[in-house]
């Protein structure tokens, strides 16, 4: 549970999903007080599977969490499981096998088993639910607060208001003025389904996914499978993207929604022609399929931060999930706000110093990740043609996540700290 708060400000926490509930946890440990407002009616996780690869290890480690995670998983599941690149097509000739490191332990867990660890090791007083946020504004008795409108007609007052409400984000609307804060259509749809192993091999898949994910690869399309829950349950994602036009030139048509129910025939209309494993996939998938609207931050955000409100997680950045990067990119943003904020040097004169500080230390290296998946996704869509040279497409994948989970993520604290002293926003004691 949390500490006594050693700090004179209050935080509040817009969303209550993975990054919102991490940083929570975070900084009540710090003893940083902290409110959650989650718009349901109690903590709940979108999507089926979530991938946490070494750099999300380390931050749930040091936020003290990773004991609880591996409680509500095999603790056998962290550790380092590769990845294989197959082609989707007749023959499903093996394109590329990751390298296995040691240093590359990773989980993939069900969304709602991770979202539960951390449910149990938030303060239950400091969450409140059914708490829509509608607006965010300025306090017009002081300035320096910020006050938080929800839909119920109730508001909540704060010192530091973060926004960990994901890629539809209100709080992005404050932070940017109003100006280019929708999310961007991204030109790609993925159809979700979670299948017991047993029936896919029943079905006739022939490849061994029973223990390393694998990645089928096609023009203007893959498909994604990950083991979880010990190798029992695949989950899987099947993308279909355009790459003559831009992202966010195009809208969805009028009355369609972001995640919609649409029949198996369309998926297989889609990957018709693909090899024989991707056909016998496609018969385990439900009668009706989930097909979500992949949409992302684009342009990206000329900060994250105004004043005294922040954005983190898919609020900020939120990206194509084909490096299975974006939890764990919100995990880096909680850990340098969380450290930033709970500093010993932090205070009310300078939250607006250390937010900017925050904004200015995570904005590259969110860009940076950002624009890698989408080249991940344009590599396992042979770049939107029909063929692409096999030795190609191994010089691409090679070291594909080297950059994004080896990273020296205490560098950047270092840094922020550093700039912060440099400014005069911190004055060592």
């Amino acid at each position: 549970m949390s500490q006594s708060p050693k700090k004179p400000f209050r935080v509040a926490i817009v969303g209550g999903g993975v990054c919102g509930l991490a940083c929570a946890v975070a900084l009540q440990r710090a003893g940083v007080s902290v409110e959650v407002f989650e718009a349901a009616a109690a903590f709940t996780e979108v999507g089926a599977g979530i991938g946490l690869g070494p750099n999300a290890i380390r931050v749930l480690k040091a936020i003290g969490v990773l004991d609880e995670i591996l409680k509500k998983t095999n603790p056998a599941e962290l550790r380092p499981k590769g990845f294989r690149f197959y082609s989707g097509l007749e023959g499903h000739e093996l394109v590329y096998d990751y390298p296995i490191h040691p240093e590359d332990a990773s989980i993939s867990m069900h969304r709602a088993a991770f979202l539960d660890a951390l449910v149990g090791a938030v303060d239950p007083r400091t969450t409140h639910f059914n708490k829509r946020c509608t607006s965010i504004s300025d306090s017009p008795t002081n300035p320096a607060r910020i006050i938080v409108h929800f839909a119920d007609g109730s508001t909540h007052e704060a010192d530091v208001v973060l926004g960990a409400d994901g890629i539809r984000s209100t709080v992005r609307s404050y932070v940017l003025g109003g100006v280019g804060a929708k999310a961007a259509f991204s030109n790609t749809v993925a159809y979700r389904a979670l299948i017991p192993h047993a029936a896919l091999k029943a079905a006739g898949f022939k490849t061994d996914v029973s223990d390393t994910p694998a990645c089928f690869m096609g023009p203007s399309k893959h498909i994604v499978v990950v083991p979880i829950k010990n190798g029992q349950l695949i989950n899987v994602a099947a993308f279909a993207a355009r790459y003559d036009v831009p992202i966010g030139s195009q809208l969805l048509s009028e009355g369609s929604r972001w995640v919609e129910e649409v029949p198996r025939e369309e998926m297989q209309k889609e990957y018709d022609g693909w090899g024989p494993d991707i056909s016998a996939l496609l018969r385990c998938m439900p009668e009706k399929a989930s097909r979500w609207s992949v949409h992302v931050v684009h342009p990206a955000l000329e900060t994250y931060a105004k004043g005294h409100v922040a954005l983190l997680g898919d609020a900020a950045h939120g990206m194509l999930p084909h490096l299975g990067a974006g939890a764990s990119q919100g995990l880096e943003d909680a850990f340098v706000l969380v450290g930033l904020l709970s500093h010993p040097e932090a205070n009310l004169d300078n939250i607006q110093a250390v937010l900017q500080t925050y904004s200015q230390i995570r904005r590259p290296r969110a860009q940076f990740v950002w624009d890698a998946s989408l080249r991940a996704g344009m590599t396992y869509d042979f770049h939107g043609e029909q063929a692409v040279p096999v030795n190609t497409l191994r010089e691409e994948l090679q070291d594909l996540w080297k950059a994004v989970w080896h990273y020296d993520l205490d560098g950047d604290l270092i840094a922020a700290v550093a700039s912060l002293r440099q400014s005069g926003a911190f004055k060592a004691f």
